[in-house]
Parts: structure tokens; C-alpha cells; sequence
């Protein structure tokens, strides 16, 4: 018997993604207690737990993606609930940073005597920000215009050039990536270099695991491209990747202004 549906709503079905998820979070969360604590097992359960970690998300969002490709469940007010959740979720990212800012800057404009008073603090030696740091920054506006250009075919019904247009986009992110390995390698400083190097690998690092993220995002989208998964009127998963990578490109000048610039001169 056909039931009928009275509300444009998705409700979905019954998922073992979200238990599996956390269950797998808690599982890579103890073993990397264990392994910081050299306990015996520890780091086999830190890479067994983020293994399932990853497969749940790749079989969850798998799911996600049939629902709203194949299913045609992701209907007009769906889109507008994902986006909701998704500016939220950007805008918790945001927080993240402004955190880590406010620890930057609560050291770096203020620098206590066990630091001789100055910042960098004495005997310091500095990222010089016009080398790498202003080559990934190129790079990144770089990548965020390559994006736009890929939404807006998309939205002209271009796919091919949507696809080209996110291969750049990906490429730049890859190469960005290498240049900011190449730089911690090369860095005259650790973390453990006291308050000034806490604050800049935490800064730094953080910003670099968000575009990981957004490249294996893009990555995804432009396999999707690929596939014809998009259309003009019905692309939300490539605009959530061009939002998230607009907020990284957003950071990093940030980053590069406040940390590398200002906080070594």
C-alpha cells in the first residue's frame, strides 16, 4: 500500500553509521591515551580505531549521497536544512580559531618576563613569511578562485569545465600541502619551543588539517562532477566544499598577516 507523504521532509532510515562512528572515536581516542602513554597495544588501537573511523564515514556519507542523487530525497526544504547545518557547522570552525587566536594573541601582545619580555620571544629564530608562507598564500587565493570558477559552471551547465576547474583546485591544495610539510621539516623550531612555537604549530597545524579535509572534500566532489552527480539547480554538496574552502583560505590570511607576519617581525 502506498503510503502518501503530506511534508517535503527526509526522514531517514535507521543507520548503524552513527553508533559505529562513535564507538570507533572512542576506540582511536583510548588507544592514542595508551600510545602517548606507552602502554603496550596503544597505537595498534589509535590506527585500528581511525580505520573504522574512516570507513564509517566513507560508508555513511555514501549513503548521503544516494539519498540525495539517486533517491531524489534531498528535496528544496531538505537543501535548505542542510545548509543551515552547514553554516553552523563553519561558524563552529570559526570559534575554533578565534580560540587559538586568542591564545596567540593573548602571549604575542603581552609577552611575560620568562620570555625576556619580547616577542618572538628571545633567542627565536623566525619563518621568513615572504618565502613559503607568501608562495602558499598565492597558492590558496589561487586555489579559491578556481573554485569559484567551477561553481559558476556548474551553475551555466558546464561540467567539463567544472571538472577542469576542480582539478586546479585540487592540485593547489596538494601543493600547498607539500610546501607547509617542506616548512615545519625546514622550521628553525619546534613545538616544544616554548609559547611561540605552541601557538604557531597549533595555528598552523590546525589550518593545515582543515585542508586536508577540504581536498579530500573537493576531491570527492570532483569525482561526483565526474560522474554527472550535479546539476545547475541541484549541486549542494559542491557548495558546502566552496564554503568550507573559502573559510581555509579566510584563516590562512589571517594566519599569515597575524602569525607570520606581525608575530615575526
Amino acid at each position: 500500500m502506498k503510503i502518501n507523504k503530506f511534508h517535503p521532509f527526509h526522514l531517514v532510515d535507521p543507520s548503524p553509521w552513527p553508533i559505529f562512528a562513535s564507538f570507533s572515536a572512542f576506540f582511536m581516542l583510548v588507544g592514542a591515551v595508551m600510545y602517548m602513554h606507552a602502554y603496550s597495544g596503544g597505537f595498534f588501537l589509535l590506527v585500528t580505531g581511525a580505520l573504522i573511523l574512516a570507513y564509517s564515514f566513507i560508508v555513511w556519507w555514501r549513503d548521503v549521497i544516494r539519498e540525495g542523487t539517486f533517491y531524489g530525497l534531498h528535496t528544496k526544504a531538505v537543501q535548505t536544512g542542510l545548509r543551515y547545518g552547514v553554516i553552523l557547522f563553519i561558524l563552529s570552525e570559526v570559534m575554533l580559531f578565534v580560540a587559538i587566536f586568542w591564545a596567540f594573541f593573548h602571549s604575542s601582545l603581552a609577552p611575560t618576563i620568562e620570555i625576556g619580555g619580547v616577542w618572538p620571544p628571545a633567542g627565536i629564530e623566525v619563518i621568513n613569511p615572504w618565502e613559503i608562507p607568501f608562495l602558499n598564500t598565492l597558492l590558496l587565493l589561487t586555489s579559491g578562485a578556481s573554485v569559484t570558477w567551477a561553481h559558476h559552471a556548474l551553475l551555466s551547465d558546464k561540467n567539463d569545465e567544472a571538472f577542469r576547474a576542480l582539478i586546479v583546485t585540487v592540485v593547489l591544495a596538494i601543493i600547498f600541502t607539500g610546501f607547509q610539510a617542506f616548512e615545519y621539516f625546514e622550521a628553525p623550531f619546534t613545538i616544544a619551543s616554548g609559547i611561540f612555537g605552541s601557538t604557531f604549530f597549533l595555528s598552523t597545524g590546525f589550518h593545515g588539517f582543515h585542508v586536508i579535509i577540504g581536498t579530500i572534500f573537493l576531491f570527492v566532489c570532483t569525482i561526483r562532477v565526474y560522474l554527472g552527480h550535479f546539476s545547475k539547480g541541484h549541486h549542494f554538496g559542491f557548495e558546502a566544499a566552496a564554503w568550507y574552502w573559502h573559510m581555509v583560505d579566510v584563516v590562512w590570511l589571517f594566519l599569515f598577516v597575524c602569525v607570520y607576519y606581525w608575530g615575526g617581525a
